[in-house]
């Protein structure tokens, strides 16, 4: 009995490949994404302990005037590394869009490709079972020939 052979294998493959490929990109756009976020959470946890800095040194009593210079200059640096830091969210988010648009779109091609496969499977099956009812077909008829006298 002949084995089957998909003659799209090989582009098959290939377009298994690419979709791995994509996934392992949308991965890393998650990753990028969320070491954002991480970054995001620190400037705010910092931002939070240098407004507490200032207003103790803005409290009632000698105001050390170059620490609270400081403060703000580096408050400012902490903001604008946030505005920084949502716009690259921003673009992540869409890259992560146009990732998965991608991906979901190389899964699609695989798809056909293996519904096309089982397809033809399908129709070699059924040509595989015809040929073996003729073959059987053709040795009982044998065999009755033979039995007739």
């Amino acid at each position: 009995m002949a084995t089957f052979k998909y003659r799209l294998a090989t582009f098959l493959r290939i377009r298994e490949s690419a979709r791995d490929e994509r996934r392992v990109r949308l991965a890393q756009a998650y990753r990028a994404e969320e070491m954002l976020r991480s970054r995001q959470q620190r400037v705010a946890e910092e931002l939070a302990v240098l407004a507490a800095r200032i207003r103790a040194a803005a409290a009632p009593g000698a105001v050390d005037v170059d620490t609270l210079l400081d403060a703000q200059r580096f408050e400012l640096v902490l903001k604008a590394e946030r505005q920084q830091l949502a716009a690259q969210e921003e673009q992540v988010r869409a890259e992560i869009r146009r990732r998965h648009e991608a991906l979901v779109e190389a899964n699609r091609e695989v798809q056909v490709l293996q519904k096309l496969r089982e397809r033809q499977f399908q129709r070699w099956r059924g040509e595989e079972d015809r040929r073996e009812v003729k073959r059987l077909d053709e040795v009982a008829q044998r065999l009755s020939v033979k039995e007739e006298p």
